[in-house]
């Protein structure tokens, strides 16, 4: 009976965790799936008390410090926007030298014309000729030389 009620709160805790996020709950939760072990193998439940405790601080000064160094480190975000030179794209919402929106491979992406006064309705095919502060600058579509690859 004791290793269900251990297996129930290293669960409880487990999924508490998944809310809070902050790897701290997850260590009592080993501290209890240690006790559930103590259980499963005889000891009285002042010893299951105490594996508890000691693997929950053990882990917390030991294992929770490296954890949190590893997972906050960023990773390299690897964004290609060359690719999407030149490429078509559709008008979601009117673009025009300030903002707007096209479509570009099923993504929305916010975009400005190229031109000051030109704009783009709802539903017209743009090409695009740069990237710039994420956002796309968009120009008209029959622009020679370039083929259609939406």
């Amino acid at each position: 009976m004791d290793v269900l009620l251990w297996v129930i709160l290293g669960v409880v805790f487990a999924v508490a965790e998944i809310f809070t996020t902050t790897l701290f709950l997850i260590m009592f939760s080993a501290g209890a799936v240690a006790a559930a072990a103590a259980a499963a193998l005889g000891a009285p439940v002042p010893l299951q008390a105490g594996v508890f405790v000691g693997v929950s601080a053990l882990t917390i000064v030991a294992v929770r410090p490296s954890l949190r160094r590893r997972l906050d480190q960023p990773g390299p975000v690897r964004m290609s926007t060359g690719n999407m030179l030149a490429s078509s794209a559709v008008v979601v919402e009117q673009v025009d030298a300030e903002h707007g929106m096209v479509r570009i491979d099923g993504e929305l992406w916010q975009a400005r014309g190229l031109e000051g006064s030109s704009n783009y309705a709802p539903g017209e095919r743009v090409r695009i000729v740069d990237v710039n502060d994420g956002a796309v600058v968009v120009w008209r579509a029959d622009v020679p030389g370039m083929t259609d690859q939406l």
